[in-house]
């Protein structure tokens, strides 16, 4: 019998470490390959975790509630198989189905129990989801312990062993190379063919960043498809969107809806509103991550006399929105600027679109985002990032087309999902593509790729009742655009005093990568498009 470890993969975007939220088996369960085994929650998003084995659950290495690097032992599982021949028939065997293990199911996993400590030195254990192992360990000739004398004797395998070792030296092999079964679950979800896609890794090994690559192009072929047709463009698309009530359409810290535009409108918060919800001010949301608090009764601060309620640690969302806030901070020079708008004509266009077609009026927020995107086409220098290399050096990388972050408060924290390409998109299609991302992130079902990738963020604020605020960039962007809520304000129109619907935005940019007048020049534009709305959709 031989036991075989399963160590905590990396889940995508170089994450370090996941708390244990709650085992999906036990120990002594029978599990089968690719099943789920454990859910535990990153920086980013909460993830079920399948293993690349099927035996009997051996060890489960971690209690609910801890904190796993990654690398580390998460679960041991047995084969379940007794040796037939005694010891040397059974380290053969266990070392055998490594062999074949690393060959085909390789994910973040250590080698066998029955493999020599010479060879647990040489690899590191830490094998990457969807990255594979290095050139150099997949090539590396496997060595066994002293003990498996009849194949290092040359003696011919019998058994489960020639079984394995005919699988392995056939040719051609037709399966699809792929080692991490999070790639396949993730192939699968997006409805793809593993086997179609081309694998960048060493030997033809698919990974994560191809199979994300063919899901683009899958995207990128559909959208160019539709673009053949009667494509929309700007307001005057009648896209079909999924039909439902009004208040489930892009939420305010996600998008606007009528309804809830009436209630900013008068300085209040609907029910509705406090559903939508939003993201904190600069991006740092209010709500729980998850994890309770513990208990510390009797307890005194030594600082303040006080007695403590309790004591809360800071992981999970909450620790990874702690340390993006203080990078942010620490590493970005930003300026803030802010103007005061008249929202009025926007609001009278949207509420004619409405009354015309109301299956198919964009949100506000989707019509203020078409806005961003056509200022950001004028204004490239905001959507960009400063990379440092090694050396010191730095470049500023600019991007071909915007990925558009909308910033979106969760009970598990801020989450800020993104629109792929959003520049492509008219506002009826932000508005439907906008309410899925927003709902999957508040599910807590977001990928690791939904919830990073974005070049220029959007965060509307107004849910909360605040007329403006200083964000934070969402590093490591150069920019940021905050909206405050809508209401009525005094205001000059032609000389006279007048009542508007007045709303404050507000962009925070990296200094670094441009100065005043690029950041002055793109508010200006999206406060000019606000103002007159239909003018501006017919130009952009």
């Amino acid at each position: 019998m031989s036991i075989n470890v399963f160590n905590l993969p990396d889940l995508g975007e170089g994450l370090t470490e996941a708390d244990i939220l709650r085992w999906l088996v036990a120990e002594g369960d029978t599990v089968t390959m690719d099943q789920p085994i454990v859910e535990v929650e990153t920086a980013k998003s909460a993830v079920e975790v399948p293993t690349p084995f099927e035996g009997v659950v051996h060890t489960l290495h971690g209690a609910e509630g801890d904190t796993l690097l990654v690398g580390q032992p998460l679960v041991s599982v047995s084969d379940g198989v007794e040796a037939p021949n005694g010891p040397a028939d059974s380290a053969a065997t266990g070392s055998e189905h490594a062999a074949s293990y690393r060959e085909e199911e390789l994910a973040g996993t250590t080698p066998s129990a029955e493999e020599s400590v010479d060879e647990a030195e040489e690899s590191s254990g830490n094998v990457l989801i969807g990255y594979g192992t290095s050139a150099a360990s997949s090539s590396r000739r496997r060595r066994r312990k002293r003990g498996a004398g009849a194949e290092a004797s040359g003696a011919t395998p019998t058994g489960a062993a020639a079984h394995t070792h005919d699988a392995l030296t056939a040719s051609p092999r037709l399966a699809p190379t792929v080692i991490s079964p999070l790639v396949r679950k993730l192939a699968r979800e997006h409805g793809l063919d593993i086997a179609a896609v081309p694998g960048s890794g060493p030997g033809g090994l698919i990974m994560r960043k191809d199979v994300l690559a063919a899901i683009n192009q899958v995207d990128d072929q559909r959208m160019r498809a539709d673009a053949a047709g009667p494509a929309p463009t700007g307001l005057a698309a009648a896209a079909p969107t999924a039909p439902g009530p009004e208040t489930t359409g892009a939420p305010v810290g996600t998008g606007v809806s009528a309804a809830s535009t009436a209630s900013a409108v008068q300085g209040g918060a609907t029910q509705e509103c406090a559903a939508q919800g939003g993201a904190g001010q600069g991006g740092a949301g209010q709500g729980s991550d998850g994890t309770a608090a513990s208990s510390s009764s009797g307890e005194v601060d030594s600082r303040t006399g006080l007695a403590l309620a309790s004591r809360e640690p800071v992981k999970g969302v909450r620790k990874h929105i702690a340390d993006a806030m203080t990078r942010s901070r620490t590493e970005i020079p930003e300026a803030t600027v802010w103007v005061d708008v008249d929202a009025t004509e926007l609001l009278n266009l949207r509420s004619e679109l409405k009354a015309k077609e109301p299956q198919s009026t964009p949100s506000l927020l989707a019509l203020i985002a078409r806005f961003t995107l056509a200022g950001l086409r004028k204004y490239p220098q905001l959507n960009t990032r400063l990379d440092t290399a090694e050396d010191g050096s730095r470049t500023i990388a600019r991007f071909d087309g915007v990925n558009l972050g909308i910033a979106v408060e969760s009970e598990r924290g801020l989450m800020v999902p993104n629109l792929r390409n959003a520049d492509r998109l008219s506002a009826v299609e932000l508005t439907a593509a906008m309410r899925e991302v927003i709902d999957v992130a508040r599910s807590g079902q977001a990928s690791p790729a939904q919830l990073s990738g974005s070049t220029f963020t959007l965060n509307n604020y107004g849910v909360f009742g605040t007329d403006g605020a200083t964000p934070i960039i969402n590093h490591p962007e150069a920019a940021i655009l905050g909206i405050g809520r809508i209401i009525d304000k005094p205001w000059v129109v032609d000389g006279e005093l007048a009542v508007c619907k007045v709303t404050t935005i507000t962009i925070a940019f990296d200094h670094r990568v441009c100065d005043g007048g690029a950041a002055g020049g793109f508010i200006r534009f999206v406060a000019d498009c606000i103002e007159n709305p239909m003018r501006a959709l017919t130009q952009i």
